[in-house]
């Protein structure tokens, strides 16, 4: 009962932009050794929004552990993967998600920008490909988006990027 309560707090502070708080919270409980999934989650959530990537990652691992078909945990794992640069586990955890959630847009584009950055230009363009089917408002992202940079020149993803959905 009590970490649902301090879960339900963290939820409330995460939704509010007060990530600070949301771990101040969660603190309350201990060093986590017996928490729920989703409150390691929160956890490793609050962690990332901090920019402690790889704080965020201990907490994060663990709940991809006791919950490996929770596709937010491998999408949060991706982004602080990234972030500390381990971009060929950031790839794997995202290639995890997508095992779970298969069409999730989000996922694909992610992978493809990750794809992108690790020069792996026809796995990119793969991705991209099924992001844009998945939900082509993922087109309107692109040009703005900078881990396309290592490929962004290349006609092939010209060529992709400018077809009218």
């Amino acid at each position: 009962m009590r970490e649902k309560q301090f879960a339900r707090q963290a939820e409330g502070y995460l939704e509010l932009g007060m990530s600070q708080q949301a771990l101040d919270s969660l603190s309350r409980l201990g060093d986590g050794t017996n928490l729920k999934s989703s409150t390691l989650l929160l956890r490793g959530e609050a962690l990332r929004c901090l920019l402690r990537h790889e704080e965020a990652l201990v907490p994060l691992n663990r709940a991809a552990k006791m919950a490996p078909d929770n596709v937010h945990v491998w999408l949060a794992m991706g982004w602080c993967y990234k972030r500390v640069d381990q971009l060929d586990l950031a790839i794997e955890a995202l290639q995890r998600a997508a095992k779970v959630a298969p069409t999730d847009a989000l996922i694909h584009y992610n992978l493809a920008c990750y794809f992108s950055l690790a020069g792996a230009k026809q796995r990119a363009l793969a991705h991209l490909s099924q992001a844009f089917a998945f939900d082509s408002a993922y087109r309107g992202l692109v040009d703005a988006e900078p881990d396309f940079d290592p490929i962004r020149d290349d006609p092939d993803f010209q060529a992709m990027t400018r077809l009218v959905a």
